[in-house]
């Protein structure tokens, strides 16, 4: 290894709507230090990272590339002057921020930026339940609904970036619960995320109303048939709180082959194997420091 290799040191940061992790790693992988702060504004966001940034690098070397993991919508065309800018988000203050912008100005240093989807679906994909495997979409259940797919050629990128989370579905015709999505009646965010989750059970245990955590998994696979149909992964990981909930995967599970209606999408869609949790603690992080390891200037 070259004096300069020896000397290069990398950061990786995700950004949530209510923390934000970061993670400075030398070049051979050993990690220097993590840490993690509230989300608050992108002034106070930026300032936490920059100052971790130059604190925790050792004497004398020199920071080579960032990763930023980051909550959307976002622009991320890298030819576009605005790369990295939040476009209209629920999150107070965000709204026309960029931080890939203000950390590339503060630090020096090559930011290269994605959504955090993406990037748990890039390291799951290199690092864990996507081994072996040449394609990988990532669904993460949480607050909101997400999606990104990952191949051996990188990842999913159009003019944005997908927003699968206000795919329409098939509302049950006895299911009388107002959308959480103030942009959609009958979209998979408004229907199945953790805030719908929440008002359906009304403080009670999912495990005491099965009817629900029933119905959620069946707009969940109506959802991962939608992927099957449009991306054709050959796996399909379901992360986030409410994918994580008990019995929640194997619910999705089993009525995924219902929700396909018996169509044919060819071997992987049907293997027991098919849809799985997530190997990685913090995916969207892993992803990050990908990303700051192969940036360029």
């Amino acid at each position: 290894m070259s004096g300069d290799q020896a000397s290069a040191v990398f950061l990786a940061v995700e950004t949530g709507g209510t923390k934000i992790l970061g993670r400075l790693a030398s070049a051979t992988g050993e990690v220097l230090d993590e840490a993690r702060w509230t989300t608050t504004t992108p002034k106070a966001a930026c300032d936490v990272i920059v100052a971790f940034a130059r604190g925790a690098a050792p004497a004398g070397s020199v920071l080579t590339g960032v990763g930023l993991a980051a909550f959307g919508p976002l622009v991320l065309d890298p030819g576009d002057p605005d790369c990295g800018r939040l476009l209209a988000t629920t999150k107070p203050g965000w709204t026309h921020s960029n931080l890939r912008r203000e950390l590339h100005a503060r630090l020096g240093a090559p930011v290269r930026v994605d959504t955090d989807v993406n990037a748990a679906a890039l390291a799951e994909l290199k690092l864990g339940a996507g081994q072996g495997v040449p394609s990988l979409a990532y669904l993460t259940v949480g607050t909101g609904i997400g999606g990104g797919l990952a191949t051996s050629a990188g990842v999913l990128q159009g003019a944005m970036h997908p927003e699968v989370g206000h795919l329409r579905l098939v509302r049950r015709p006895d299911d009388q619960l107002a959308s959480v999505c103030r942009f959609h009646d009958d979209c998979a965010e408004g229907l199945a995320a953790g805030p719908a989750l929440a008002a359906r059970l009304s403080g009670e245990p999912m495990a005491l109303r099965p009817e629900v955590q029933a119905l959620t998994a069946d707009y969940l696979a109506q959802l991962a048939v939608s992927l099957v149909l449009t991306w054709s992964p050959h796996r399909l990981v379901l992360g986030g709180g409410v994918g994580a909930a008990p019995g929640m995967l194997a619910a999705v599970r089993a009525a995924f082959g219902s929700a396909l209606g018996g169509y044919g999408v060819g071997p992987a869609a049907r293997e027991s194997a098919f849809i799985v949790a997530p190997r990685l603690a913090n995916a969207g992080l892993e992803g990050a420091m990908l990303m700051a390891t192969t940036t360029r200037v």
